[in-house]
C-alpha cells in the first residue's frame, strides 16, 4: 500500500533498518536477506497511537520500565510501531516518576517505539471532566505553572488542553513556543476563544465529540468549529461506543481522511476482557467492552489500532484511508513525517501485513521483526 494508491502485488527492500527499494513488479531479489512471503495480505504503515494510557494490565501512570516493554510487545501485536504514552491529570510527583520510567523504558527496543508523552490536562475544563480527577485540574497564569509537567530530552511532547480555562490562550502561545504538540479536548469553548486558540497554534482536536459541549443549533460551540474549519484536524476513538458508526461515517464524509487520525484512547484493561479493575484509584467496570466509571461515565476504551482499523474496514473505508488515518496523519501530527507513516524510500521500515480477516501477519519497526503470528 504506498501513499494515495494500493498496488496489487510488489516487494519491499529493507536495508539497516530504512525501507530501500519499493518494486511494484514483485521482481525484488537480495542475496543474503531474510525474506518473508506475504501473498495474500495487504502492507500497510504501522499503526501510530498517540493518545492511550496504558494496556494488558499496565498503566503509565504507574508503570516500571519493565511493565512499558510489555506493553510495547503488545502493542506490536496489534500492528502499532510507534506510540505515546499518556497521562490523566495527576500529581507532579506521579508526573515526574511516570517521566522517570518512560524515559528509561526508552533506552532499549521492546516492541512498538516509545516517542515522548501526551499530557490530557491538567488545564481542561471541569464540566467535561469526562473520566479525569478534577482536583488535579489547573489553571495557567505564568510558565512556572508549567513546572509540573516534566519533559524528557528527544521526546515529543504533546498535551490536550482547553482554551476556555483561566490563561488558556497565554498557555497555548507559551506550548507552542517550546515546541508542544497542542490538542484542544475536555472543552467548552466559544467560537471565538477557538478561533484565538487556532491563531496560538492549536489546530487539533482530542477524541472529537467526546467530552465536548453538545453540537447545538443556536450554540454550535467546538464540535461546529472542528467541523467548519478546514484547517482543523481531529482524532477519534473509532470503537463503536465513543461515536455511532453512523457518526464515524458522518464525520469521514465532511472531514476527510486527511483530517483525522485514529487513537485507541486504550486503559490498562485493554487485552485483558471484561472484569473490574482498579484503575486511576477507582473502580473501572468493563462490560462488552464498555468501561464505566462508578458514576457511570466512559473511562476509556478497551481497544487497540487494530481494533479501529478492522471496524472502518467493515464500514468500507479503503486501505488507502485506513494508512492516512492510522499512520500518515498522526506522523504529521507529531512533526515525524520525514522519518515515517507512509511506505515510501528512504523512510523508517514501521511496517504491517494485514491478512485478508484483518490479523496481523507480522510487524516490522526499524526493520527489525517484532511480531509474527507464525
Amino acid at each position: 500500500m504506498l501513499p494515495d494508491q494500493t498496488v496489487p502485488r510488489g516487494s519491499v527492500l529493507v536495508e539497516d533498518g530504512l525501507i530501500a527499494a519499493i518494486d511494484e513488479s514483485n521482481a525484488l531479489e537480495a542475496s543474503g536477506a531474510d525474506t518473508f512471503d506475504l501473498a495474500g495480505t495487504t502492507i500497510l504503515p504501522g499503526f501510530i497511537d498517540f493518545h492511550i494510557h496504558g494496556a494488558v494490565g499496565v498503566d503509565v501512570m504507574d508503570a516500571t520500565p519493565e511493565g512499558l516493554h510489555e506493553m510495547s510487545r503488545y502493542l506490536a501485536s496489534q500492528g502499532v510501531t510507534s506510540w505515546l504514552p499518556t497521562f490523566v491529570p495527576a500529581s507532579d510527583e506521579n508526573y515526574a516518576s511516570a517521566i522517570r520510567a518512560i524515559a528509561e523504558s526508552m533506552k532499549s527496543s521492546a516492541g512498538a517505539r516509545v516517542l515522548g508523552v501526551h499530557y490530557e490536562g491538567p488545564f481542561v475544563n471541569s464540566a467535561q471532566c469526562g473520566a479525569l480527577h478534577v482536583e488535579y485540574f489547573k489553571t495557567y497564569s505564568s510558565p512556572a505553572d508549567l513546572d509540573g509537567l516534566p519533559v524528557g530530552a528527544e521526546m515529543v511532547w504533546m498535551i490536550t488542553l482547553a482554551p476556555e480555562v483561566e490563561g488558556g490562550i497565554e498557555l497555548v502561545r507559551e506550548l507552542k513556543r517550546r515546541g508542544w504538540v497542542i490538542s484542544i479536548g475536555h472543552t467548552r469553548a466559544s467560537l471565538e476563544l477557538l478561533d484565538q486558540a487556532f491563531a496560538a497554534g492549536a489546530h487539533h482536536m482530542t477524541h472529537f465529540m467526546n467530552a465536548m459541549a453538545p453540537l447545538h443549533h443556536r450554540n454550535p460551540g467546538p464540535i461546529a468549529w472542528g467541523l467548519a474549519n478546514e484547517n482543523v484536524d481531529i482524532d477519534m476513538i473509532a470503537d463503536g461506543i465513543h461515536l455511532d458508526p453512523y457518526m464515524l461515517r458522518l464525520l469521514l464524509q465532511i472531514k476527510g481522511a486527511k483530517a483525522i487520525s485514529l487513537i485507541s484512547d486504550a486503559i490498562a484493561a485493554a487485552g485483558k476482557g471484561d472484569g473490574d479493575y482498579n484503575i486511576w484509584g477507582e473502580t473501572i467496570s468493563v462490560r462488552n467492552d464498555r468501561t464505566a466509571n462508578a458514576s457511570g461515565s466512559i473511562a476509556g476504551s478497551v481497544i487497540s489500532m487494530l481494533d479501529a482499523v478492522r471496524l472502518l474496514l467493515s464500514l468500507g473505508v479503503s486501505y488507502v484511508d485506513i494508512a492516512h488515518m492510522a499512520s500518515t496523519n498522526p506522523a504529521r501530527l507529531l512533526g515525524l513525517s520525514q522519518e515515517c507513516g507512509s511506505l515510501e524510500l528512504g523512510k523508517r521500515a514501521d511496517l504491517l501485513a494485514l491478512d485478508a480477516s484483518g490479523n496481523i501477519a507480522l510487524t516490522l519497526i526499524g526493520g527489525r521483526l517484532t511480531f509474527s503470528n507464525s
